[in-house]
């Protein structure tokens, strides 16, 4: 070996694989979570200790445990839609509009279908309807980052006001329930359409196992194709991509794209499984929640997951907040934004030192 050979392999750079360490930093973040609300809970004159006893005993109710299950299911779906674009340096603020996008989607269809196919064969045909609307809402933010640099937080952000109003404009009109009376609505969903139920009375419904698939999917796309290693070069530098001859257009709009699928799966999810039909704030800022997930686990499809289940449990364990505890309903804002800042906060800067 020549001497440059090795002056070469001395100074070589070594590859530390981190995600061991960062674990446990990110679970004694989580952790250490509920101590900073304590505390803010004890200034209140709220007694930390009995206000979380009181949070778990509602938990631990079976119906309240099945509720949080179906809310993390959306959540899941809605924070992946924010990991996989976010894998290729895109921050989708979207997913609420694309949540909205894919229910409606999924009614269009329902309405037609639930009273003249088999139940079965219409869940399906909601199902693709719903990720094609939620897909095709994304891909609208990205054409706009593609063809004419706008940037798609701010293009996502304001579809989701359209979404919205699109939304508002069919139940209040066209799609509006001849039959219902006070808040306008759409005609329920046929139970034969409607997402199979694990217990019967229960709540836990088959889109739980749909949000775990996609987990299963997307973890695999990201760590195990040749796609997910692209993504995550063109979110690393777009240029050294480019110069590597990597299409990085065609990337870009795929994780959109698969963003938006994903959120449109939310909503078919929360449309066939819960609400069966649509009406104002049905989604109660799945989007947005599902955008904080995401951003709490870093974007790492399995720590989204514990972090789905982490806020569905904070959302429905909240009320015993206000109930039992007598904390304002905005103390919920508070817990979820002290978790994710937490979190953010002991991140590891890529340039600091073991």
């Amino acid at each position: 070996m020549t001497g440059a050979a090795v002056g070469a392999a001395e100074v070589r750079p070594q590859t530390v694989d981190n995600r061991q360490r960062s674990w446990p930093r990110w679970a004694a973040a989580v952790l250490a979570a509920p101590l900073i609300f304590g505390a803010f809970a004890a200034v209140k004159g709220v007694d930390p200790v009995a206000m979380y006893a009181d949070m778990l005993a509602s938990l631990a109710d079976p119906a309240q445990a099945q509720t949080v299950l179906v809310r993390a299911a959306i959540l899941l779906l809605a924070g992946l839609a924010v990991a996989v674009p976010a894998r290729a340096g895109l921050l989708n603020v979207g997913g609420e509009g694309q949540i909205v996008i894919g229910a409606v989607a999924a009614a269009g269809v329902g309405l037609v279908t639930d009273q003249r196919l088999p139940g079965g064969l219409a869940l399906v045909l909601m199902v693709v309807a719903a990720m094609a609307a939620g897909a095709a809402w994304a891909g609208i933010a990205a054409g706009l980052r593609l063809t004419a640099n706008v940037n798609e937080a701010i293009s996502t952000l304001l579809l989701n006001f359209v979404a919205i109003d699109i939304m508002l404009g069919l139940i209040y009109d066209p799609w509006k329930d001849a039959a219902g009376f006070g808040q306008p609505s759409s005609r329920p969903l046929e139970e034969t359409a409607r997402l199979p139920l694990f217990v019967t009375g229960g709540t836990l419904n088959a889109g739980i196992l749909l949000a775990l698939l996609a987990l299963a999917g997307v973890w695999f796309a990201t760590r195990r194709t040749a796609w997910g290693f692209r993504l995550r070069v063109v979110g690393g530098n777009p240029e050294a991509a480019r110069r590597a001859g990597m299409r990085v257009g065609p990337l870009l709009l795929s994780a959109m794209l698969v963003g938006g699928a994903l959120a449109g799966l939310a909503g078919l999810v929360h449309f066939a499984g819960t609400e069966f039909k649509l009406r104002p704030g049905m989604t109660t800022s799945f989007g947005y929640v599902g955008f904080l997930a995401s951003w709490l686990a870093l974007h790492r499809p399995l720590r989204v997951g514990l972090a789905a289940l982490l806020l569905a449990a904070i959302a429905m364990g909240g009320d015993s907040l206000q109930i039992d505890s007598g904390l304002p309903a905005a103390s919920l804002n508070v817990l979820m934004a002290v978790v994710l800042l937490v979190v953010l906060g002991t991140r590891r800067h890529p340039g600091r030192k073991s």
